[in-house]
């Protein structure tokens, strides 16, 4: 917990662990329950050592001014690489132990620049894809990656123009479905497949009885 040194002075808390991590990497462990990650180098210029008491201003520089800032570096990083959703940003950077508030302020700083726009994640995915998957697909794998359904819904509405009719007869003709002579087991085989590909049963029977 942080606490009072006096009555005048700031709020503090204390250093109850550090955890010597591999890149010459340093895990603080506070007693208010939170962590950082800090460089060796960074540790040894902030003075900090177990059992100390580690000042809220020191806490919040280090918050904003070391880690934050490396943050915001990754964060731009993972978009350079690759488009992603702010889910998919977000548990990555989860994933290196970025505080949350840390976290929340560079999702806030890539999102200013537009390098972060999940409707746009969407309509790109939609757009691409929609020769691929049918639209209930799209919508399930847009939803996996962490797309509210309003944004997927206005990126459907916006970008699919495929006609589902035709992408079932495509994939029937892949199939090589013969309608008429094929058995009733395989029937339903290609019939559970195109199911699972999230197209409506109606338009299904309605293509595979002719």
């Amino acid at each position: 917990m942080m606490k009072k040194l006096s009555k005048d002075s700031e709020y503090s808390m204390q250093v109850t662990c550090m955890e010597y991590l591999d890149k010459g990497k340093r895990r603080i462990m506070l007693d208010n329950g939170d962590s950082v990650v800090l460089y060796r180098t960074e540790v040894r210029s902030l003075g900090i050592e177990e059992g100390m008491e580690l000042k809220e201003t020191t806490y919040q520089q280090i918050l904003h001014e070391i880690i934050g800032k490396r943050a915001k570096k990754r964060a731009l990083h993972l978009l350079e690489k690759m488009d992603r959703t702010e889910a998919q940003l977000r548990e990555k950077l989860s994933g290196s132990e970025y505080p949350l508030i840390c976290i929340d302020e560079a999702i806030a700083y890539v999102k200013q620049f537009h390098y972060l726009d999940d409707f746009r994640y969407a309509c790109n995915f939609v757009r691409y894809k929609q020769e691929q998957f049918s639209r209930q697909q799209i919508k399930q794998k847009l939803m996996a990656k962490g797309i509210s359904r309003d944004l997927i819904e206005r990126a459907i509405d916006e970008e699919y123009i495929s006609e589902e009719t035709e992408q079932i007869r495509q994939l029937l003709k892949k199939k090589h479905y013969s309608g008429a002579d094929m058995d009733s087991a395989e029937f339903r085989k290609i019939y559970q497949y195109l199911l699972r590909r999230g197209f409506k049963s109606n338009d299904i029977l309605k293509e595979m009885r002719g």
